[in-house]
């Protein structure tokens, strides 16, 4: 994982996402699962690609079930777009880069 993105927990969501002057993408992820281990270097490359503008956060779903149910994250993954604490976009499944880029641009 990038120096770039961050792990978020039930205990620090708040403050990693919900108070983040910038849009936040959040990848709520499993260990478990392919499509989560086979986005990760895309989000690498994201997270490298909107330094200063945007962040990735990323949250383990099986560590962090209180997070993950309070935002009815039901299937991994799941990437949520946060912008100023409120949900701006969802994705539900594996996505390409220039989706997820797509939806960090209607973001900014």
């Amino acid at each position: 994982m990038s120096d770039l993105i961050t792990s978020a927990t039930d205990a620090d969501f708040c403050t990693q996402v919900m108070q983040s002057e910038t849009p936040v993408l959040v990848d709520f992820w499993g260990e478990w699962c392919g499509p989560c281990k086979a986005m990760a270097p895309m989000l690498d490359q994201l997270a490298a690609d909107y330094a200063g503008r945007a962040k990735i956060v990323k949250v383990e779903m099986d560590k962090n079930q209180k997070t993950a149910m309070a935002w009815r994250v039901r299937s991994a993954p799941t990437l949520v777009l946060f912008k100023h604490g409120a949900v701006h976009a969802t994705h539900v499944g594996m996505a390409s880069k220039a989706q997820l880029a797509k939806l960090i641009d209607a973001a900014l």
